[in-house]
């Protein structure tokens, strides 16, 4: 059975820094394309970051770039976004997802369309 959970979501000051955890079970990480995701109240779910299967590059939309990185654990089969300078607009829950495409491709790798599994969320909440 394919499961994935997120933790590490927190309320923090604005320039605080958290890391989230993606713990997977029912498939490899080593062997998945891997995103993360983030939706506000009021909006659609945004495409954050997503990192190809078997490499260790990381995609990043543009507001998250510098200060966000994605990496994977392959031996504890887990997906994490590393947080920092953290803002009060990317207040939002976080989710991870594994893609149903071999690879995180330009133009498409942010569209939810593209994921298959979904885990229920993590909650980060930036003050000002």
């Amino acid at each position: 059975q394919v499961q994935l959970v997120e933790s590490g979501g927190d309320s923090v000051q604005a320039g605080g820094s958290l890391r989230l955890s993606c713990t997977v079970s029912g498939f490899r990480v080593a062997d998945s394309t891997m995103g993360w995701f983030r939706q506000a109240p009021g909006k659609e779910r945004e495409g954050v970051s997503c990192i190809s299967r078997w490499g260790a590059t990381g995609y990043y939309t543009d507001s998250v770039k510098g200060r966000f990185t994605i990496s994977r654990d392959n031996s504890k089969n887990s997906l994490y976004l590393q947080m920092n300078n953290l803002e009060p607009e990317d207040t939002a829950m976080y989710y991870c997802a594994r893609s149903r495409s071999g690879i995180c491709y330009a133009g498409s790798w942010s569209s939810a369309t593209q994921y298959a599994d979904w885990g229920q969320g993590t909650q980060v909440t930036v003050s000002s």
